[in-house]
């Protein structure tokens, strides 16, 4: 590869909204540098991004001190001021985190400690309160998050690839399927077209295949996507709920739990529940895709995810077989929903890291090798969060592409 051969500085994989961020950071924070953005669908945002609830989390619920609740909190703000300059649909709804028994009242205190912590307004409320907020939900106690927001994340990375200044291929030129990378000269990709791209440095953004592009780069990542499938339901009388109800989260998983969420449309999405996928864009049962199943039931960590949570999962298939069962987690909170008002909607695919050892890898991470950087767990808030993380990925390439005397 002389000087020449170069198609790009950065090569990025994956057009969601981080790697779209990614490519919109490094242009901006060094102009002149050229990017190329590979993305195996036609379009921008097509898994993570244009699937989820839409929401802006404003990053209570985070470790303080850990990436995402440092990024979640900076890109909830930035998120906003974002959409309201460049005309993208969002509102700033503020959201209730409602707890429904006894048990759960010390949990939503070390919330608002978290809350505090992680210099979040955080306001408690009793019984009567939370009427004035959502007359139709009931709880023993709630809290209200004023900064949460919700907007269009596909919106928003398409306005990302529009201004990022980087070339973006879709589809079959954009789908990578070989990785040659030669630490004193750069990267080669091949994609399903036969087309080969080189760049001095990769960046790999790739969401629900992100291990398996580590892995053609050379690199083992130590860990392994599982897909957890997320349903929804839109809320067939939205006048039910005004604005973002949520229940108590159970901190030893990284899952919200069954909440409602008011979206820019006007319409309420209720979910997800949180199932195992038999694929990676598993998005129902009947898509089952044998050699993504068998990598996943032959890690380690997916068996003793399954050991350690077995009455969580069972909960959640049953919730997932069951309208009624759905129904009758919703009632918890919304006491006037009926199996009836639930229409099916929609599901998307959390990208979920898992280590060897089972452990749920519960922050951002993001790790680096030769002349590559991997986002190797970004999940729920990295949309909130894509600004400053596209940032933070940007720097470390730079750092490569300075470092391989790009």
């Amino acid at each position: 590869m002389n000087k020449l051969a170069y198609d790009c500085d950065v090569l990025v994989i994956g057009g969601g909204i981080v790697g779209l961020a990614t490519a919109h950071a490094l242009t901006r924070s060094a102009p002149g540098t050229s990017v190329t953005v590979l993305e195996k669908e036609r379009g921008p945002a097509r898994h993570q991004t244009g699937r989820n609830s839409g929401v802006i989390h404003s990053g209570i619920y985070y470790r303080p001190g850990s990436l995402k609740a440092r990024y979640a909190v900076r890109g909830a703000a930035e998120m906003i001021k974002f959409c309201a300059e460049h005309g993208i649909p969002h509102d700033v709804t503020g959201k209730l985190i409602v707890a429904t028994e006894r048990d759960e009242l010390p949990r939503l205190h070390a919330l608002v400690q978290r809350g505090r912590e992680n210099g979040i307004p955080v306001r408690e409320l009793g019984p009567a309160q939370i009427t004035e907020y959502e007359p139709e939900v009931r709880g023993l106690a709630a809290i209200h998050v004023g900064t949460t927001g919700v907007c269009d994340y596909g919106a928003v990375a398409e306005h990302l690839a529009e201004i990022s200044g980087a070339e973006i291929r879709y589809g079959a030129g954009g789908e990578v399927v070989r990785v040659d990378r030669r630490p004193g000269l750069g990267v080669a990709v091949r994609t399903a077209d036969g087309t080969v791209v080189r760049g001095k440095v990769l960046v790999n953004c790739a969401g629900l295949h992100c291990d398996e592009v580590a892995r053609l780069a050379g690199d083992d990542p130590a860990m392994r996507i599982v897909p957890f499938r997320g349903e929804y339901f839109e809320l067939a009388r939205p006048g039910l709920v005004r604005g973002l109800v949520y229940p108590v989260p159970d901190p030893a998983f990284p899952f919200l739990g069954v909440h409602l969420t008011r979206g820019i449309d006007g319409g309420v999405h209720v979910g997800p529940n949180a199932v195992p996928a038999l694929a990676r864009e598993g998005y129902d049962w009947s898509v089952v895709r044998p050699r993504e199943l068998a990598g996943t039931l032959g890690w380690p960590g997916s068996w003793r995810i399954a050991r350690r949570h077995w009455r969580y999962g069972a909960g959640e298939l049953r919730r997932s077989a069951s309208k009624a069962a759905f129904t009758a987690a919703v009632r918890r909170l919304l006491p006037a929903v009926r199996t009836e008002d639930l229409v099916p909607a929609p599901a998307g695919v959390r990208a979920q890291a898992v280590l060897r050892d089972g452990t749920l890898v519960d922050d951002f991470l993001i790790r680096e090798a030769a002349r590559t950087v991997h986002v190797l767990n970004a999940p729920s808030p990295a949309a909130t969060a894509s600004l400053p993380i596209g940032r933070e990925v940007a720097r470390r390439a730079l750092a490569a592409l300075r470092d391989g005397h790009g």
